[in-house]
């Protein structure tokens, strides 16, 4: 993928970063299957496995912490 849609990691609100760290999370998913065939058969699998979703609630986390860091974690 060479589609730039990343500009700013910075948001005005903690919900607004915390949908940027999902939107992150989705992106890396796709950059790393990009076939979508592929990602569409895999999604039973994962979306009914506490593993699969741990982790992924995991990568969420991760990115929002990232954010929330820079964004000063929204403090002045």
């Amino acid at each position: 993928m060479t589609d730039t849609w990343l500009t700013t990691l910075i948001t005005r609100t903690p919900q607004e970063g915390f949908e940027l760290a999902i939107t992150l999370s989705r992106r890396g998913v796709k950059y790393t299957q990009p076939d979508v065939s592929v990602l569409k058969s895999l999604r039973s699998e994962y979306a009914n496995s506490a593993d699969s979703l741990t982790a992924a609630s995991q990568v969420i986390a991760i990115n929002f912490q990232t954010i929330a860091a820079a964004n000063g974690y929204w403090r002045k």
